[in-house]
């Protein structure tokens, strides 16, 4: 039998993913240094309604509240040793909510990356990444998870760590990376050499595709590259909803829910399947996404010009590859990402 996942891609165009953790804990009490994590045994209360909300606004796919919980990212709230542990609580708790709703809802085990730099440049040998990720997921694999999911990712050699541990683990998955450097990770991958990576890479994932970064615009040239390189594998998109600033003690993003309404049926025509959003992505604006894909119809692929003027500028004048993006401009529609 195939995965929830890959059942509903088979059966539909699109899928709403769901929006920000952070954002939306930080909203409810969250200190910043703290362990989202540990609110899974503290709070579930909390954590529960941080899933509810996506569900509720129409989301197809939600994320667990575990991106941190590996040993090596936990040590620093000296809880390494309930990377387990707080794994599978958010994946249980993630089960209870879908599990209440009368559609599919997919469950995807959220793992993030361990913090560490990976051999040769840093210290993180292979063997060890492939087994702190393992434990992760096998963690969520206990309480319930539909899917792995690995995001944020910036270096392949962390991406092909996962990928094996979730082969040993025997679970579906799907990655995603952070193209925040000019149109590469921070480690200088760019949207073509993922889009390879995933095709070569043994253990091939569900989707891949990208996160957070700089902005939709951003993203929105990414998956450009991601669909004319992989056109065959589903592609996820989750772009932050618009620019942060700091208002009254609080990270404020200005994109408003228009606007990723605009972004949603933009990057579903750019060739994204798995479409949500990252950082400062709220219900409301998941709302807007979910009512503009199901009413808009399917356009032709977008240019440059037109992302940059719908959506906002470019962070930079390059992708990563060597192509120029469009002129960096703000139009009076671009310009409502600014509140």
């Amino acid at each position: 039998m195939p995965d929830l996942l890959s059942k509903l891609l088979s059966e539909r165009d699109w899928l709403l993913a769901d929006g920000a953790t952070g954002t939306a804990l930080f909203n409810m009490g969250l200190t910043s240094g703290d362990a989202p994590e540990l609110w899974n045994v503290d709070k579930p209360e909390n954590i529960r309604a941080l899933y509810k909300g996506p569900v509720d606004a129409g989301s197809d796919i939600f994320l667990t509240n575990s991106f941190g919980a590996n040993a090596a990212r936990l040590k620093l709230h000296d809880a390494g040793h309930r990377a387990h542990e707080l794994s599978r609580v958010a994946a249980e708790l993630a089960r209870d909510v879908a599990d209440a709703e009368t559609r599919p809802i997919v469950v995807a085990g959220s793992v993030g990356p361990t913090g560490e730099i990976m051999e040769p440049i840093g210290s993180l040998s292979h063997t060890d990444a492939v087994e702190i990720f393992h434990e992760t997921a096998e963690g969520l694999k206990a309480g319930g998870a539909d899917v792995l999911w690995v995001e944020t990712i910036s270096a392949p050699e962390e991406f092909r760590a996962a990928a094996e541990a979730f082969a040993r683990a025997e679970m579906p998955w799907c990655g995603t990376m952070s193209f925040d450097t000019a149109g590469r990770t921070m480690m200088g991958v760019t949207s073509s050499g993922m889009a390879e990576l995933v095709q070569t890479i043994e253990n091939t994932p569900v989707a891949f595709g990208a996160n957070c970064g700089t902005g939709a615009p951003d993203l929105l040239r990414t998956v450009l590259g991601f669909s004319a390189t992989a056109p065959e594998v589903p592609i996820v998109a989750k772009a932050n909803a618009g620019i942060p600033r700091y208002d009254d003690g609080k990270i404020i993003y200005d994109g408003t829910p228009e606007l990723m309404g605009d972004y949603a049926v933009m990057v579903r025509d750019a060739g994204a399947r798995i479409i949500g959003g990252c950082c400062g992505t709220m219900p409301e604006h998941l709302r807007a996404m979910r009512q503009a894909l199901e009413t808009r119809p399917r356009g032709d692929r977008p240019t440059l010009d037109q992302i940059s003027t719908t959506i906002g500028a470019f962070s930079s004048d390059s992708d990563g590859t060597g192509d120029q993006a469009a002129p960096q401009k703000r139009t009076r529609r671009g310009s409502r990402r600014r509140a």
